[in-house]
């Protein structure tokens, strides 16, 4: 579907009508949408996917991810907006996993891919163990347990330098120091 002219045509209409409207959506995420959409069409009405182009309206794809993001940006507090909740700042396992990110870019010889994927899952970890990510027997209780206390005492001994890896000019520094950086092209 993708190598379609008919798919290309209406990723870039709808970028331009997002555009229009002043909403910057990554290209990939609109193909995708469009995608599920045409898919999502094509079975509800048993029709072939070809077929289901003629009910794709770019303008009105558009408007409705302008209408979600405005959304999302209007119930949501000023600069949180796609942000999952953290553990508390003051928790040492976040120092520790922000520490360990140019360590692991540069063990990974820069495979930053590997990265993110470890830092998620150490996050997801965080998260899950302060009960944030909303998983039945962790919602609405406090840390506890000979598990939690046996992490936070582990990571504790390791004295991460909270204030040090929550200051951006620092890990910059570090990560620089690695040999790698992030630049956008």
């Amino acid at each position: 579907m993708r190598n379609t002219r008919a798919f290309k045509e209406a990723v870039a209409e709808t970028l331009a009508q997002l555009a229009h409207r002043g909403v910057t959506v990554r290209p990939g995420a609109v193909a995708d949408t469009i995608e599920q959409n045409i898919r999502a069409v094509a079975a509800q009405l048993g029709i072939q996917e070809r077929s289901a182009w003629r009910y794709f309206d770019p303008a009105g794809l558009a408007a409705s991810i302008a209408q979600q993001r405005q959304a999302a940006e209007t119930s949501s507090a000023r600069g949180q907006v796609g942000r999952a909740p953290m553990p508390p700042v003051d928790n040492p396992e976040l120092a520790l996993i922000l520490g360990g990110v140019p360590d692991a870019l540069e063990e990974s010889g820069g495979d930053l891919y590997s990265v993110i994927v470890n830092v998620a899952v150490n996050a997801w970890m965080a998260g899950h163990i302060h009960g944030e990510d909303g998983c039945t027997g962790c919602q609405d209780k406090p840390p506890t347990g000979t598990d939690w206390q046996a992490r936070m005492d582990t990571i504790t001994a390791m004295q991460p330098d909270i204030t040090k890896w929550f200051n951006r000019e620092v890990w910059t520094a570090a990560l620089n120091d690695t040999g790698y950086g992030v630049t956008r092209r």
